[in-house]
C-alpha cells in the first residue's frame, strides 16, 4: 500500500478533489507517526496495533564479506493484527 494508493481511496470515498485526498493522506501518515512518537503505539480498531520497541546494540555479519560488524541500538515498529483482520485475511 502506498500513499498515492490511500488518496485515491479517500478521493473515491469521500467525493473530494485528487489534491484534497493527498493531502489527508499525508495528514493521517504524519499523525499516525506524531502518535507513535509520543505514546510509543498505536491503535487502529479492527485493523491492529502499532508499538515501538528499543533494539538492543548487537554484531551482525557483513554478508559480503564475512567480516563482523557493528549495529547500534535503535527502535523499530511492531505490528500485531487484530483477530477481525486475521479472520477476514
Amino acid at each position: 500500500m502506498s500513499k498515492a494508493f490511500l488518496a485515491a481511496v479517500l478521493q473515491d470515498s469521500l467525493h473530494c478533489t485528487g489534491v484534497a485526498a493527498v493531502k489527508a493522506a499525508d495528514d493521517l501518515v504524519t499523525a499516525i507517526v506524531a502518535e507513535l512518537k509520543t505514546e510509543g503505539g498505536f491503535t487502529l480498531p479492527s485493523f491492529g496495533t502499532f508499538t515501538v520497541h528499543k533494539t538492543k546494540a548487537r554484531r551482525a555479519l557483513n554478508p559480503r564479506t564475512g567480516e563482523p560488524v557493528k549495529v547500534k541500538a535503535g527502535k523499530t515498529v511492531r505490528f500485531k493484527a487484530s483477530p477481525v483482520l486475521k479472520k477476514a485475511v
